[in-house]
């Protein structure tokens, strides 16, 4: 097998740092949109917050102020989860990203070691055959072990998608009768 030259070792080297910068720059991209969205979360209910103290301040009996309380109730529910969601959002969205990046990563890396078993299989002297077929069968059996976990990886997170979205939809239904029961009360 012929040795790797520094050229190679080099531009190895550098395409590992970019990818690793690159990594470095979608996970900040992601941790500025929660910090944006926490800002303008942090804004809205600050605002909210005064105009809901307002309104207290002014109700002229405790049953004007219970009927405020409940119909504050479900916007409150549903902003909480529209955030949730929001956040979520963004954090499928970093590792979707992520995971494009190393599959991408990972197809290169495959390639390169495909290259070099060929360059070794090319080079081998006679009698080597089993050694080669072994070397191709590892390789094969940690590619379908790489797809089987990348697989698995997608299906966890669509049920996790699913989970949420089935906690989200349950959650809201939840607070709906609690907010019609007070504000008929």
């Amino acid at each position: 097998m012929t040795p790797f030259t520094q050229e190679q070792v080099i531009a190895a080297q550098r395409a590992n740092v970019e990818t690793l910068f690159g990594m470095t720059n979608k996970v900040f991209e992601g941790v500025e949109k929660l910090v944006e969205l926490n800002m303008q979360a942090a804004r809205t209910m600050l605002s909210e917050a005064a105009d809901n103290t307002q309104a207290a301040l002014q109700a002229k009996d405790a049953q004007e102020l219970l009927a405020l309380q409940a119909s504050l109730l479900q916007p409150a529910a549903d902003k909480a989860m529209a955030y949730s969601r929001h956040v979520y959002e963004i954090t499928a969205g970093t590792n979707a990203e992520l995971a494009k990046l190393t599959e991408a990563q990972f197809a290169d890396l495959q390639g390169k070691a495909y290259a070099v078993v060929d360059t070794a299989v090319k080079n081998a002297p006679a009698g080597t055959e089993n050694a080669v077929a072994l070397v191709k069968s590892a390789m094969a059996a940690a590619n379908n072990a790489f797809e089987s976990v990348q697989k698995a990886t997608k299906q966890a997170a669509e049920v996790a998608e699913a989970n949420f979205q089935a906690v989200t939809s349950n959650a809201v239904k939840a607070v709906q009768p609690t907010a019609k029961s007070r504000r008929a009360a």
